[in-house]
């Protein structure tokens, strides 16, 4: 699914702006994140560490966000009978997702914003650790740290392990 959202991506942004902002948007993009940011730096040509930068700070700027805001922003759209029911869907998706956080704290959120999976990432990591109550001073560098782990994940699979070497 990310690799279909990336290509839709690529095709409706490609020669309109330039192709490091192209990677930037998506890596911000919640469920594509930088998985599909990686992705697509691979399919645009752009060369390895640059895509690897912009990649993870497209992917972290819209952490602090979420960790400050969500709760506010949930809590106004659940007073709208047109959005309560999609809040609630997410929120309950997000805390059936955050098992290995409450069991494991911040080694679980660390594995869980880590690993490369659909429904795993800084977005859903910073959902979680907000509705949990976990403090940004504690939580905002797990998901940074899980956030380059992943990074260095999809670069190995997206650019090939031979081109993390330089080889």
């Amino acid at each position: 699914m990310t690799e279909a959202i990336t290509d839709y991506l690529v095709g409706v942004f490609q020669g309109s702006i330039p192709k490091e902002l192209i990677i930037f948007i998506i890596s911000m993009l919640p469920i594509v994140e930088l998985r599909g940011g990686m992705i697509a730096a691979k399919l645009l040509g752009i060369e390895l560490t640059k895509a690897f930068v912009i990649c993870y700070l497209g992917n972290i700027l819209p952490i602090p966000f979420i960790l400050l805001f969500i709760r506010k922003i949930f809590k106004f759209l659940k007073r709208f009978k047109a959005t309560r029911g999609m809040i609630e869907k997410l929120e309950i998706r997000s805390m059936r997702k955050s098992e290995k956080v409450k069991r494991w704290r911040n080694w679980g959120l660390l594995a869980f914003v880590a690993i490369p999976l659909p429904g795993t990432g800084g977005w859903t990591g910073a959902l979680i650790a907000a509705l949990l109550d976990i403090r940004i001073r504690t939580s905002f560098p797990i998901i940074a740290l899980g956030v380059l782990i992943a990074n260095l994940i999809m670069a190995a699979f997206s650019y090939g392990f031979l081109g993390i070497l330089g080889v």
